[in-house]
Formats: structure tokens, sequence, C-alpha cells
């Protein structure tokens, strides 16, 4: 087995009236130190990637699938209550509601064996089920495998999300599902616990997603 990066912390998937959807990362713990960042699909299909760093931005396009990728401050604050991101053209102020009953369960597995990637190969498909399709492990890109492990659920109870200065509109599902990578995020509006395991396969040649110059 080849190299292993692994980042702990916070995934939150917010859809909204407009079919803007975004899945924001926010990494306490990382190769790259902490960081947060988030990943955009527009109503047109059209892939974002917002990045803090180059470094950042280089990773994660060649593990995802974008057609564009922006280098710019991303501020994320996330604590009980509230969720609020700053990132260029995407401004998000939500609420933290209570926890799910999906939320419930995954806290009734120990943790340590929550995120191992054994654990998570053997219960993808069952995952996919539970969650409404998201999956957690797959075939990544650059000969990269990932696997998500996901130790609580709660809600988004509420959310104002503004694109180039325009209100995005009401707080929806992530519907249609955000295709990034192999899985998408639940179509319910939701922050989960995570930690996500990328593991180098040396097999590079499988699926390698270029990364587009910002526009």
């Amino acid at each position: 087995m080849g190299s292993r990066w692994i980042f702990d912390g916070h995934i939150a998937g917010i859809g909204t009236g407009s079919g803007l959807r975004a899945v924001v990362g926010i990494w306490n713990s990382s190769p790259f130190g902490p960081f947060s960042d988030v990943m955009v699909q527009e109503p047109s299909g059209h892939r974002l990637l917002l990045a803090p760093s180059e470094e950042v931005a280089d990773f994660i396009s060649d593990t995802y699938r974008f057609d564009e990728v922006r280098i710019l401050d991303v501020s994320a604050a996330l604590n009980q209550q509230d969720l609020s991101v700053d990132a260029g053209p995407l401004v998000i102020r939500a609420g933290v509601g209570a926890r799910t009953i999906l939320g419930h369960v995954l806290r009734a597995v120990p943790r340590c064996l929550a995120v191992h990637p054994r654990w998570l190969r053997v219960i993808s498909p069952i995952a996919a089920v539970l969650s409404g399709g998201s999956r957690t492990s797959g075939a990544a890109g650059s000969g990269r495998h990932e696997y998500y492990g996901v130790s609580d659920l709660r809600s988004i109870s509420s959310a104002v999300v503004s694109w180039d200065g325009a209100d995005a509109g009401a707080l929806s599902p992530i519907v249609p599902a955000v295709d990034f990578g192999f899985s998408s995020v639940p179509p319910q509006r939701s922050l989960a616990r995570v930690r996500t395991t990328v593991v180098d396969t040396g097999a590079a040649g499988d699926k390698s997603p270029s990364r587009p110059p910002a526009e």
C-alpha cells in the first residue's frame, strides 16, 4: 500500500432553491494543517473548487473532478448552533439542528471502528441505502482510493446562501446529487463528523481528473 492521507473534521452539505449546491469541508487536522474548502456545483452542473492554497487545491483536484479551481481565502466557523462560511463568491450563514436518527445510529459504533478503512469498505453498500446514495468507500482520482468514516450526523436547520452577491434561494435538498467524485453527500442537508482517509493504490492510470485553470 502506498501513501496515506488522513483528514479529520466535518463536512456540511447544503442545497438551495436555485439549484446551487455546496459541500463545505472544515478540517481540524490534515496533512496540510487545519483548513477549510468548498466544492460548489452550479445549477448548470458547472463544478468549482474553492481552496485556500495551491497545495490544497492540487491535492483535492487530483482526487476529485472539477471544471474550475479558484484559490482564495476560505473562512469557516463552526459551533454547536451555527456554521458560517466566507469563500470569495460564496457566503453561507447556517443553523445547525438536532442529531438525526442516522446520527444516533452512527454514534453507537465505536469511532475507532467507524473510521477504519476495512470496515468502511464492507459497509459501503449498506451506507448507500441508509443515507440515500452516499457510499463510504470508492475509487478516487490519480490512482487513489477514498474512505469516508462518519461518526455523527446533524441536520442543517436553516441557511442563507449567496453566490456572487445574489441570494441562492431557500434551503433545499441536495438534488440532483453532486458529482465531484465516487459519492455524493446525502440528499438531506446535513453536517457530518467525518474522518476521510485517502490511500495511494499505485494505479495512477485508472482515473486522473484534470485541473483546469480558474476562469
